[in-house]
Formats: C-alpha cells, sequence, structure tokens
C-alpha cells in the first residue's frame, strides 16, 4: 500500500471513530422514571429499582441511561413530564410514585412499554385486561391498597379500642382518593367506627387536617398512601407527636423516622420488580406478556418509643404480630 493511500485510510478511521462511538452511545437504550413525588428521600427507591435492572443486565450508564423526571408532589406537571420523556425518545417508561403517575402515563402513549406501580386494582382501573394477561403497553406491580387500607383501619382500632371517632387523611388529587375512601367507610361502620374524612394537599392544609381532627376528638388518625404525604413525613410525624394523636400509615419510612405504627408492603421491593421488568423489557419481553405482580408479604412495624411517648400500652398480641418492633 502507498504512504498516500495509507495516510488516507488514517485519516479516515479516525474520522469514524468518534462517530461510531456516538452512534454505539446514542443505541444505548433510555430508560423514563416518571415520579409524582420529590427525589429527595427516595434515594433508597431508585438504588432498588437500579438493582433490579442490573439483576437483568442491564446499569445505568454503562449500557442502559435512566432519565429521572420528578413532579415534586405538583401531580399537574405529569403531563407536561411525561411528553418530555416521549420526546426523549425512551425506550420503556417506569411509572413510579402511585396510580397518578401511572394514569399520567397511560394517557400519554398507547404505544410505548409502561411499567407501574399501581395503588389498587389495575384491572378495576381499566390499565390492564387481566393480571395474568395484561394485553397492552401497560403492566407493573400492584400493591392491593384497598386490601391492605382495610387492614390498617382495623389494627388502628385494636390499638386504640376506645376511639369512636378515626379520621383519615387523604389527598383529593389522587385518583385512588375516591376508592380508599369509600371502602373504609364501610369498613369502619362494619367495626362501630365513625370516619372522619380529611383532605390535605399543601403543608398548611396538613396543618388545617390536624386541627379539625382535634376539634372533632379522634382518637386516632389514618394516614393514606400518598406521595406527597411521603415527601411531607417529618411534618406528619410531627403533627401527630404534637397532637398525641395514635397514627398508622402505608409505609416504613414513617416509622423508621419516629411514626407509630405501620402496615404494608416493601415499597423498596416494588421498585426492585418494577425494575426488574423494565430490564426484561429492555432485552425484548412485551408488556402484554408480563403478568401483574402482586406482593406476597406484608410488614407490621411498630415504633415502641412513640409508643411509650404517646402513653399507649400496647396490646401483647399485636406487638406479638409485628414484623419490626424499633425500640
Amino acid at each position: 500500500m502507498r504512504r498516500r493511500e495509507f495516510l488516507m485510510l488514517l485519516g479516515g478511521a479516525a474520522a469514524a471513530s468518534p462517530l461510531a462511538a456516538r452512534a454505539q452511545q446514542a443505541a444505548m437504550p433510555v430508560v423514563g422514571w416518571l415520579n409524582s413525588g420529590a427525589a429527595a428521600g427516595r434515594e433508597h427507591l431508585v438504588t432498588a429499582f437500579r438493582r433490579g435492572m442490573s439483576e437483568t443486565g442491564f446499569v445505568d450508564r454503562q449500557n442502559a441511561t435512566i432519565e429521572y423526571r420528578w413532579a415534586e408532589g405538583q401531580y399537574d406537571r405529569l403531563p407536561t413530564l411525561a411528553a418530555d420523556l416521549i420526546r426523549r425518545g425512551v425506550a420503556v417508561i417506569a411509572a413510579t410514585g402511585g396510580t397518578v403517575s401511572s394514569l399520567t402515563a397511560k394517557r400519554a402513549t398507547t404505544t410505548l412499554p409502561i411499567v407501574c406501580i399501581f395503588d389498587g386494582d389495575p384491572v378495576a382501573a381499566g390499565f390492564v385486561a387481566s393480571l395474568n394477561r395484561p394485553g397492552g403497553n401497560v403492566t407493573g406491580i400492584s400493591l392491593v391498597a384497598s386490601v391492605i387500607e382495610a387492614k390498617q383501619l382495623e389494627l388502628l382500632h385494636e390499638l386504640a379500642p376506645r376511639a369512636s371517632v378515626i379520621a383519615l387523611l387523604s389527598n383529593p388529587n389522587n385518583p385512588h382518593t375516591r376508592d380508599l375512601s369509600s371502602e373504609l367507610v364501610s369498613t369502619a361502620r362494619s367495626i362501630g367506627i365513625d370516619l372522619h374524612l380529611l383532605h390535605a394537599t399543601t403543608e398548611r392544609e396538613l396543618d388545617s387536617a390536624f386541627q379539625s381532627m382535634a376539634e372533632r376528638h379522634a382518637g386516632a388518625v389514618m394516614i393514606a398512601t400518598d406521595p406527597f404525604f411521603l415527601d411531607h413525613r417529618d411534618q406528619l410525624i410531627a403533627l401527630a407527636a404534637r397532637h398525641q394523636t395514635p397514627a398508622i400509615y402505608g409505609r416504613r419510612e414513617y416509622v423508621t423516622l419516629g411514626g407509630l405504627m405501620s402496615f404494608g408492603t416493601s415499597l423498596a421491593d416494588a421498585y426492585r420488580q418494577i425494575g426488574i421488568y423494565v430490564g426484561r423489557i429492555l432485552a425484548g419481553a412485551k408488556p402484554a406478556d408480563l403478568p401483574v405482580m402482586q406482593p406476597t408479604t406484608f410488614e407490621l412495624v411498630i415504633n415502641l418509643k412513640t409508643a411509650k411517648a404517646l402513653g399507649l400500652e400496647l396490646p401483647a398480641t399485636l406487638l406479638a404480630r409485628a414484623d419490626e418492633v424499633i425500640e
């Protein structure tokens, strides 16, 4: 080969090399993360999600990229964030942060694969055709909230049997709230409790809600599972302590920070499962063929220090059933 031809070939290869690198980078699949809450305080959930993806062979920034979009508790921002992810050309959307994120993603696209965390029944809500065969572009994990929430109310009644009025604090901007309220009113009636319904969407409304509980002489409060509430768990725990009100939550994250009691599924495990499904879809699986998962374990967590501060004597039967007691 002549020297001139060799130099031209070498120059062409050098010019092509960055192009090849950019093409390889562009070909890396992008995962869209859509969450109705804030990034702060959810680091462990992001870690669990990434762990799930890695179990299927996909590692962020190595052979896949995750684009994060957080609504910061402002649910009206979700449609814009979802549209932004679609414009970004994501391969799959992980709709985390409850039903409100899932509903937004489903309305945004009928073709892109979506993996959701459902609060309630995804079949009844119209997300999928059936649990075993979703049939469309949506699948995920259902946290069977209706069953868990009824149990939470029963546990709270067991903890505070003299409370004839129990408050339910929920977020009216959450699509799950309507079903939650109607179902729990029936449960409360069956065990002889007057359920006082309260709503809050801002920090100020959280303060007002607890003041209303005091005025109605509510002996305990159930905090509905909601991303906005999870973001403001410090405030909720402080309000419960200030008003000396026993409270039950749906996530152990409250109890580890000083909340009294929680009953529900492991949120971190749900995020890991979502990560696994995202990885399987990146590998070629279709949402229509991935059954909607359901949790198999539920955890009751009690903070004994908080119970003592509230002057509560916890029933021995309740403590015996606890999966974890924080001293």
